[in-house]
């Protein structure tokens, strides 16, 4: 895979929604208070913590009949608006895509990966922007009408009738996105040829931790061989150098039919043309087990790039004793997991003057397979997730602003939250070379250079805490606004045939949506309580 799983530390994502959760909520309850005491005086105090309660209250008084009733309403009204007429969008693409999805005979795994990426990428791309365009337009829809009145007018709360917008477009969008991700289903299935269908599976892996030494047999970082992209790590053929792989918690179960799978994806740096008729550069495995004091190695290797290597080993091994002179059967889970659960696997490259780059991802032991449906609905759960966070910006935008606007501002957070998180992520972080806002204006206006530095004084530590203030300010937004990214990992598990990771890709994006339901329902009730339910 071009990315590496990484397991996601709940306690840490907790602690980090509690503090920009509760600065927000903390800077949002000061705000109220100054503007309510200039207005109001000391009335305002109460009235600010009056309305405070009042969420509670209404939180607690809900009525899950009328906010089911509000959820079929809003289904009734998005169906009137023809919506449905999407599928025909959906069955055009279906029609016409075996066209011009046809790929080289030679490499199945690429025609099977183009199938996937053009289903889940035709069903999001279709679902979402719908789903947006409802979600953002509806509500205001309804005041400039008013036909809100008759829903206000009733005994309902302003907090049922968000829940019930929200729940009614999940419902909806739901619906929509499980037929299409049936038909997409069936129509990968059908599309692939019956000779490659074995390689539609979700494969199964266990990643490791990795170290390096260096030719000599030091502890080292690997060499860089001058890559843009700093993903892997060099070692150099025919000298000490490894990458040492550590897998952990590794037992029998981790068997397919008794023999333990290793499939790898290195890459080779030549520094001499070498060989070409071998189609790659030797390499092999050492299994070690300090424990014991065993080094078994494997028969040397074929390293095929931009191929699947996969080595299927026997989990009994005949080994050379210490003093060579006889064979001894070795049991990979018995006597090379060490006493912890372990598993130790060097990798040599025996080439000299070339190089094996390898990153933690390149090298994992495939367990056994599970069925393409459970990775190819999770990819889909995976869709879901972002249509409904789309859904509770949407609503919440549409309560304080009209159609049109909510459209823009919810379109352009998807795509900051697609496209520019990291980068943000990169300015605030430090990474960049660049001044404050403030001291670059006062630079500016003093034709003062970026390299000479500030003279001390008052003006450098006021200049100082500003910029720390904005900062501070800006991170918080960044914080804000959502990480659309992640979800996409999901689709990229199963175009490379992977089942979807729940602790790298599944909880991740389960709990940045769920981070947005209370912000979005606290936000949404005091738009529509202070918004004037008439048309303009």
């Amino acid at each position: 895979m071009s990315f590496d799983p990484i397991p996601y530390d709940l306690f840490d994502a907790l602690k980090h929604f509690l503090t920009v959760f509760g600065s927000t909520m903390l800077i949002a309850v000061v705000v109220c208070l100054l503007v309510g005491v200039l207005t109001r005086g000391a009335k305002g105090i109460g009235d600010v913590f009056f309305g405070i309660l009042d969420f509670f209250n209404q939180i607690i008084h809900i009525s899950p009949r009328r906010i089911w009733s509000l959820s079929t309403l809003t289904i009734r009204e998005s169906l009137r608006q023809k919506i449905l007429f999407v599928f025909i969008i959906f069955a055009v693409l279906f029609m016409f895509a075996g066209w011009f999805l046809s790929g080289a005979a030679d490499r199945p795994d690429l025609q099977i990966q183009s199938y996937i990426d053009f289903v889940l990428k035709a069903i999001s791309w279709l679902v979402i922007p719908i789903i947006l365009l409802l979600s953002c337009w509806s509500l205001p829809e309804d005041i400039r009408l008013r036909t809100i009145h008759t829903v206000v007018t009733k005994p309902v709360y302003r907090i049922e009738i968000v829940i019930g917008r929200m729940l009614g477009f999940t419902l909806l969008g739901s619906a929509i996105l499980l037929v299409m991700g049936t038909v997409g289903y069936i129509w990968i299935n059908r599309q692939v040829p019956e000779s490659v269908r074995p390689n539609l599976v979700s494969k199964v892996p266990i990643y490791g931790e990795i170290k390096f030494t260096d030719r000599e047999g030091a502890p080292s970082a690997g060499l860089n061989v001058g890559d843009i992209w700093m993903h892997r790590s060099y070692i150099e053929g025919a000298t000490k150098a490894r990458a040492i792989f550590t897998f952990k918690g590794i037992d029998e179960s981790d068997a397919i039919n008794d023999e333990l799978n290793l499939q790898s994806s290195f890459e080779a740096f030549r520094t001499h043309k070498g060989n070409m008729e071998k189609g790659g550069i030797l390499y092999q495995f050492i299994f070690v087990n300090k424990d014991k004091g065993l080094r078994v190695d494997t028969a040397p290797l074929i390293n095929k790039e931009y191929l699947e290597n996969r080595l299927k080993i026997n989990r009994k091994i005949m080994h050379e004793s210490e003093d060579g002179k006889e064979k001894v059967e070795v049991d990979i889970f018995d006597d090379l997991v060490d006493d912890n659960g372990n598993l130790t696997i060097e990798v040599q490259c025996l080439e000299a003057g070339q190089l094996l780059g390898m990153a933690r991802s390149d090298l994992y032991i495939r367990t056994p397979d599970h069925a393409f449906l459970s990775g190819y609905s999770k990819a889909v759960f995976g869709i879901w997730l972002p249509m409904v966070l789309v859904i509770m910006l949407g609503v919440t935008i549409s309560c304080f602003v009209k159609g049109p606007v909510a459209i823009l501002t919810t379109m352009t957070i998807v795509l900051v939250g697609f496209m520019s998180k990291e980068y943000m992520a990169e300015i605030l972080s430090g990474k960049m070379q660049a001044a404050g806002a403030i001291e670059a204006w006062y630079r500016l206006i003093t034709h003062m250079n970026s390299q000479t530095p500030l003279p001390d004084g008052p003006v450098k530590f006021m200049i100082g805490i500003v910029d720390l203030g904005i900062i501070n300010f800006l991170w918080l937004c960044q914080q804000i606004i959502p990480n659309f990214g992640i979800f996409s990992n999901m689709r990229e598990y199963v175009i490379k045939g992977f089942d979807v990771s729940w602790d790298a890709a599944l909880l991740p994006g389960i709990v940045t949506t769920a981070a947005y339901i209370l912000p979005c329902l606290i936000v949404s009730f005091y738009s529509l309580k202070l918004r004037e339910l008439e048309a303009k």
